[in-house]
């Protein structure tokens, strides 16, 4: 045989050699994964759209019906200062599912549409984790970000288009019926759903003056829903907004929205027991920002950014007990892989994992997050950065040169329609010449101040906790390679 027939023949020897030994390996890794798997949750992760901690019964609203939500309560942990980072879809979400900062992960605004925001291409998503861990990964209704390599599922039940009436998104029972399929598959491993409502955010058409937005409800209402409708006599008028019939009106629409949304997430629960899933699920109920009228959605006043977060965890200790860590949804994907034993050794996140907290109601250290918004549609740059302590609270408004602007949906409702054409200067509690024009630096005192209306900033006496929280906004943005940190040397 030639010398170079030789050399062919132990390359080919060393081949199989190499082959074999990457295959015993292969075996012994599966062998570990599957044993592994069996302790791992399956993860279900609920989202709705603009749903404010204004409108849950176990969130101390005594009017509306929200018995599932109120269940998940019970049999897990309700938090009590939970906070979204970007009160906009797009942004909140990209956010979720990275543990990034809207800043930091590129979708600075709405994905749909004109607007054409986007991560960029190097993020690495939850999903993205998970399915590398081991995990089945299915997404059904709203998704609203992009690109889809970055937040990439295995499995699309639904497409989910944004704000769309006859969106699946919008029939939260019928969408948990989608799900039958992929939550009783044998595969061996555990799975994730990513499970998205459209409700209560306002439905199309936006202008709806003087009437009110439907919120998505209809008369011929929606599969295997019972309609809930309120009186607006009986709503709760939130102190943001201003009592008017108008508002009133809205809110009773927006309630019932809620209460559609609840009978989905109670189908989908009881379809995880039907199926002997629900004891060994990880259950995770949040809202992408807060509700849809001003003064809420797209602001980082407390209404748009404090909002319901509940967690039912298979391995709890204690049950429909409260937590009141500070937490932040950049905290929401560093928890999930923590429950999934599935945290790269490398990854960097913005959050931290809240799993160790669960069963405690004061936690240590968890006194202080960050917000951080920049666009909601494309004509609404106004970006804003957030420190917020358990006393204190400081916006920085980045341009305030600028008025500021509305979303669409809001400009177009009869809660601020009402308000504007009766030639008030006030609504609810803040001066609408306030509301449109604001200084650079909001701070204030939230145990004295829950309604964020007098503004300390430029109060001599309350200078060196201005000076204290402006050095850990630029701390924060520093490490958090925030473009917008340069905004304090040129400006």
């Amino acid at each position: 045989m030639s010398k170079k027939g030789n050399i062919n023949r132990r390359n080919f020897l060393k081949t199989c050699a190499i082959g074999s030994s990457f295959l015993a390996g292969s075996q012994m890794f599966a062998g570990k994964a599957l044993s592994k798997q069996k302790n791992r949750p399956n993860i279900v992760l609920i989202i709705s759209d603009d749903h404010g901690c204004d409108a849950a019964g176990c969130y101390g609203n005594p009017v509306i019906q929200t018995p599932n939500i109120d269940g998940l309560a019970e049999d897990g942990t309700r938090f009590t200062h939970a906070f979204c980072t970007s009160s906009s879809c797009s942004p909140s979400r990209s956010v979720i599912l990275t543990g990034l900062h809207n800043h930091a992960n590129g979708m600075y605004g709405l994905q749909h549409e004109f607007h054409h925001f986007q991560s960029l291409d190097h993020i690495k998503s939850l999903p993205v984790y998970l399915t590398e861990a081991g995990y089945r990964t299915a997404r059904t209704g709203k998704y609203h970000v992009s690109p889809e390599k970055v937040y990439r599922f295995e499995t699309v039940l639904s497409g989910g288009s944004a704000n769309d009436m006859t969106s699946i998104a919008r029939s939260p029972v019928e969408m948990a019926g989608q799900c039958v399929d992929f939550i009783k598959d044998k595969d061996d491993r555990p799975f994730f759903l990513f499970f998205c409502l459209d409700d209560p955010h306002r439905g199309l058409p936006f202008r709806s003056w003087p009437g009110p937005n439907p919120f998505g409800n209809r008369e011929q209402g929606y599969p295997g829903v019972k309609q809930i409708k309120y009186d607006p006599k009986d709503v709760i008028v939130p102190s943001f907004l201003p009592d008017t019939p108008q508002c009133r009106a809205e809110l009773a629409q927006y309630y019932q929205s809620v209460s559609r949304a609840d009978q989905g997430i109670g189908r989908l629960v009881q379809i995880l027991k039907d199926m002997d899933k629900y004891d060994n699920t990880l259950i995770i109920y949040i809202s992408d920002n807060g509700i849809a009228f001003p003064g809420a959605k797209t602001t980082l006043y407390e209404p748009g950014m404090r909002l319901p977060c509940i967690v039912r965890s298979p391995w709890q200790k204690k049950r429909g007990g409260t937590c009141d860590a500070l937490v932040s949804w950049t905290d929401i994907t560093p928890t999930i892989l923590d429950f999934a034993d599935a945290t790269p050794q490398k990854a960097q996140f913005h959050g931290r994992s809240f799993k160790s907290v669960l069963d405690e109601k004061n936690p240590k250290n968890w006194d202080e997050i960050y917000a951080s918004h920049t666009h909601h549609e494309i004509t609404m740059y106004y970006p804003m950065r957030v420190v917020r302590e358990r006393q204190y609270k400081l916006i920085w408004n980045i341009a305030h040169g600028l008025e500021f602007p509305f979303a669409w949906d809001l400009i177009e409702s009869s809660t601020w329609k009402s308000v504007v054409q009766s030639g008030k200067k006030v609504y609810a509690k803040r001066p609408i010449e306030k509301f449109l024009h604001r200084p650079e630096f909001e701070l204030y005192d939230l145990e004295n101040d829950p309604d964020e209306i007098k503004n300390l900033a430029y109060d001599s006496q309350y200078e060196k906790v201005l000076n204290r929280m402006t050095d850990k906004l630029k701390a924060f943005q520093k490490r958090t390679n925030d473009p917008w940190l340069y905004k304090w040397d040129y400006e």
